[in-house]
């Protein structure tokens, strides 16, 4: 982080500088400074230090997920969703280098495709309950771009109400506590005319979501690598599916099951209403587990309907100006009122 970079989070923060080792209280939240991150020291709940847990030994798997190309197909998955954001004519109502939030960025991955074209007209402060906030940084880095950091709980994040232009939040609020606690948390960190864009899992059909929950609670019985490698077989079988390149026709819907009539691939079939097992014939092995790994062992996985997202939207003062609904999930872009 350069000295520029050090002077605007501290300036954000609200403290006078970040020297490394520092004990600062920010907001209520104690934070230590080290190798330039300030890191919250509040513990979490059970559940989410679990989903910690996992997510920080699944962002140490770099070679499942920096690859060039699985890098392009994840910026092609963005841009489906939210289109070019680099390029979204708002940006101009923000004035000069707009504070950018990435609410649980992970190891940067989503947070560089969606911002990295942005480079220094931006100030992308990436947040993040676990390490992976350092290789974040060193990501960001490898690119020459400055960025800076916080490691700390989404949910009590040590910013000023009113203090953010742009919140990204790519597929995290529902590993909280709670999807629409988390939402509402994070909102009112935006100023009016401020933009949220983020990505929620959709509740699923009725053999699929029971599937989900049993593999999820034998994971958490196990440490990541245990859970890493308890999964490699069913990864291995929704590759087989794939291979097969059968389709079937299901001849009207089973409502009961919540299965949808028509023609569809066999592993498709499987993938949306038996279980997750990813399967896409461009990427690796490594990339297709990582995948199965990131849904089935975090405990904090929660799935919801759309209009429950509408109204929670509502509820935190957020007018959705576009909205992306796919089976696997929720994309939204909302404006602060």
């Amino acid at each position: 982080m350069s000295t520029a970079t050090a002077t605007w989070l501290a300036d954000v923060l609200g403290v006078p500088s970040l020297e490394e080792g520092a004990t600062l209280t920010v907001r209520g939240q104690e934070l230590v400074v080290r190798d330039g991150i300030p890191r919250m020291r509040q513990l979490l709940s059970d559940d989410q230090a679990e989903t910690t847990e996992m997510f920080g030994f699944k962002w140490t798997q770099e070679d499942t997920f920096t690859r060039p190309e699985a890098l392009e197909l994840m910026r092609g998955w963005l841009e489906s969703r939210y289109g070019r954001v680099a390029d979204a004519p708002w940006w101009g109502e923000y004035g000069g280098r707009p504070l950018v939030l990435d609410a649980g960025c992970g190891a940067g991955v989503s947070g560089l495709e969606v911002f990295g074209p942005l480079g220094d007209r931006v100030r992308y402060l990436g947040a993040d309950l676990t390490p992976a906030v350092d290789v974040a940084r060193r990501r960001f880095a490898d690119r020459g771009l400055d960025a800076a950091f916080l490691q700390a709980d989404l949910t009590r994040l040590p910013l000023a109400p009113g203090s953010v232009d742009v919140i990204f939040s790519e597929g995290v609020l529902h590993h909280t506590d709670s999807t629409e606690g988390a939402l509402k948390a994070v909102a009112p960190l935006l100023r009016p005319g401020g933009r949220i864009l983020f990505y929620v899992y959709r509740r699923k059909s009725l053999i699929r979501e029971f599937t989900d929950d049993a593999i999820r609670a034998q994971l958490q019985e196990m440490t990541p690598e245990e859970a890493w490698t308890a999964l490699e077989p069913l990864t291995k079988l929704g590759i087989a599916l794939g291979e097969l390149g059968v389709e079937i026709d299901v001849p009207e819907d089973i409502d009961v099951l919540g299965i949808e009539a028509g023609r569809v691939d066999l592993q498709r079939l499987f993938y949306y209403d038996v279980f997750k097992a990813y399967y896409d014939p461009a990427m690796t092995f490594g990339e297709m587990h990582h995948i199965n790994f990131d849904w089935y062992a975090p405990k904090n996985a929660f799935r919801q309907t759309e209009d429950e997202v509408r109204r929670w939207c509502g509820e935190a003062g957020l007018d959705v100006e576009h909205e992306h609904i796919h089976r696997s999930g929720i994309t939204i872009i909302a404006t602060k009122r």
